[in-house]
């Protein structure tokens, strides 16, 4: 049994808050790299330049690369063999977002209630899904989730007769409907299966994933490859001024569903995928 300790994951999650805010991984700097070179527009090519140049000052200068520092995600793999000690981990995720949004000054964006909307002024609580895994780590996936993608998502229960062509048209009429206030270039995660709520957290879920990365099920891997080459046909383009990358990516997560259910669901996600992991 591994014995974890509740000031420990605070102090990591508490760096992670603020390494995610201000420094981009390099999985979505070579994806900025190679959007420039596929990219024709003048313009657009502009833009992708200058959003690698922000990401640049925001790591040099331990600065957010963008000013809505979000909701904290957690997606958590917490192995049978692990003990927290000192006390939850719910509670240790939450002080370690609470200690870092304050000492990274990052902005404080969520409310306690949906109506009354008092902010907590910490930006707690954060969402967090555990899964119970087998082994002694405890693996920490952590994303910074902003308003304007969360914003433009969307979910829908298709028929199942809608199929594949079903599927690839929702998700290009959400772009289609959002993709501007998005803030392309998108990162694009889909979920299908489940049920309702499945297939929202597999949304979620497939942005972990490094970017371009494809499903590890060829047929999978296959559809996002078209529906990307689909949204890029539509012109939104860098910011939304026209050209060929709308989005740099798709990631498609799948779980069995009911025979009768096709969930579907499309989380708008913008060039900054501010993620970061870590196993205790």
């Amino acid at each position: 049994m591994k014995e974890i300790h509740f000031n420990d994951i605070a102090d990591k999650i508490a760096q992670m808050c603020i390494d995610a805010a201000c420094n981009l991984d390099e999985d979505i700097l070579s994806a900025l790299d190679r959007a420039i070179e596929i990219e024709k527009s003048t313009l657009g090519i502009e833009v992708l330049r200058q959003l690698k140049e922000n990401a640049e000052i925001a790591r040099n200068e331990s600065l957010p690369v963008c000013q809505d520092t979000g909701m904290a995600l957690f997606f958590v793999e917490y192995g049978e063999d692990v003990k927290i000690k000192g006390g939850l981990l719910n509670d240790a995720i939450n002080e370690g977002v609470r200690q870092g949004y304050k000492k990274g000054y990052l902005r404080k964006s969520i409310v306690n209630d949906p109506i009354t909307r008092r902010n907590t002024q910490d930006n707690t609580p954060a969402i967090i899904h555990t899964e119970l895994v087998a082994g002694n780590n405890l693996k920490i996936n952590f994303k910074i989730v902003g308003a304007g993608c969360e914003n433009m998502s969307k979910i829908k229960m298709l028929k199942p007769t809608e199929g594949i062509e079903g599927i690839k048209s929702f998700v290009i009429d959400t772009v289609k409907e959002g993709g501007i206030n998005a803030c392309p270039p998108l990162i694009i995660g889909v979920g299908l299966g489940g049920n309702f709520e499945m297939c929202a957290i597999l949304s979620k879920k497939s942005l972990m994933r490094p970017i371009g990365q494809p499903n590890k099920r060829m047929e999978i891997a296959s559809l996002e490859e078209d529906i990307l080459k689909d949204i890029n046909k539509l012109g939104i383009g860098p910011a939304g001024f026209g050209g060929r990358v709308t989005a740099l990516a798709v990631h498609i997560e799948t779980y069995p569903c009911h025979i009768a259910s096709l969930p579907v669901a499309v989380n708008l996600n913008c060039h900054a995928s501010r993620k970061k992991a870590l196993i205790l």
